[in-house]
């Protein structure tokens, strides 16, 4: 399913979406404990950044300047009335495009709608542009492959890599893994951070991950 058509059922319970979630504390622990890896309180990039609202604020609280992505013109219109001292856009994350870099990344719940071929460019996407020492945030689902499902009377598209893949992405790109969890098991939700490495500490990382993958085929 394609991000546009995701973004047109989101604005159909755009504002119900913001009601139920105004005042939630889902993903603000996972949020909070992100932070507390963060050493960089500069620019933040919140992806499916849906109406705002409990992480928008929790990334103000700590200092951020924000820009929030949502394919819903809906949810961004409410998110930039709640918001208005940041920016938010109307894009699709598969094609966006920017120079600049952010301290913080955060996509929860929202990568797990992308077409099943674009988790790996969006994913290398935000490795990229991710500043050194930065933090990224995001959840994915730990079963490979995409499937719809019935959600407020209308379907809705989602996939996976998995988490093998995913941590691939993130060291061919970097990254470091902070912290995996499975943190609503049993249901097949996964939240990962991760940190990208200075170059020289990256380049001392594949050097140690090479010789692990050649012990690991040589059965030593």
């Amino acid at each position: 399913m394609q991000p546009a058509i995701t973004g047109k059922k989101y604005d159909k319970i755009a504002q119900w979406w913001h009601d139920q979630h105004v005042d939630s504390l889902y993903g603000v622990s996972h949020l909070e404990k992100a932070l507390g890896f963060s050493s960089n309180r500069g620019k933040a990039l919140d992806v499916g950044c849906g109406a705002g609202g409990r992480l928008i604020r929790v990334l103000q609280e700590n200092g951020f300047s924000i820009t929030g992505l949502d394919v819903s013109k809906e949810m961004v219109r409410l998110a930039s009335e709640k918001h208005p001292e940041h920016t938010f856009l109307n894009q699709d994350i598969c094609t966006w495009k920017t120079s600049e870099k952010f301290d913080f990344i955060v996509a929860w719940d929202s990568i797990f709608h992308l077409p099943l071929a674009m988790h790996k460019p969006v994913l290398t996407k935000l490795c990229q542009i991710l500043t050194e020492k930065g933090i990224l945030l995001y959840t994915f689902g730990n079963a490979e492959g995409d499937h719809t499902d019935q959600w407020r009377n209308d379907t809705f598209y989602y996939s996976s890599i998995g988490i093998n893949e995913n941590l691939q992405i993130l060291m061919n790109n970097g990254l470091s893994m902070l912290h995996l969890e499975l943190d609503q098991y049993p249901e097949k939700h996964v939240c990962a951070i991760a940190t990208k490495l200075k170059k020289s500490n990256h380049s001392s990382h594949n050097r140690s991950r090479c010789l692990y993958e050649k012990k690991i085929r040589s059965g030593k």
